[in-house]
């Protein structure tokens, strides 16, 4: 899974999984990605700022235990499973 910001353009966006997508608009500013089988594989916000609060990421009850953080520039950290 992928979250991104884009200050430039005031959208967030979450993949789920890397695959050719159509998409269907849930609600104004709201975008779903969907597959061919029509499972969602991303989630578009534009107007992010108006929608979320993204000054604060709480990541909780995660399904496996984070051993590492890796800072890959400045506001880009990976979290990787080790197991």
């Amino acid at each position: 899974m992928k979250i991104e910001c884009f200050p430039e353009t005031d959208s967030f966006y979450i993949e789920r999984a890397d695959r050719p997508s159509d998409t269907r608009k849930i609600e104004e500013g709201v975008i779903l990605d969907v597959d061919e089988h029509g499972r969602a594989v991303g989630f578009d916000i534009d107007h992010a700022s108006k929608h979320l609060d993204l000054k604060k990421l709480n990541l909780s009850r995660l399904p496996f235990d984070v051993s590492k953080l890796q800072h890959q520039g400045p506001n880009k950290i990976t979290l990787a499973n080790a197991g």
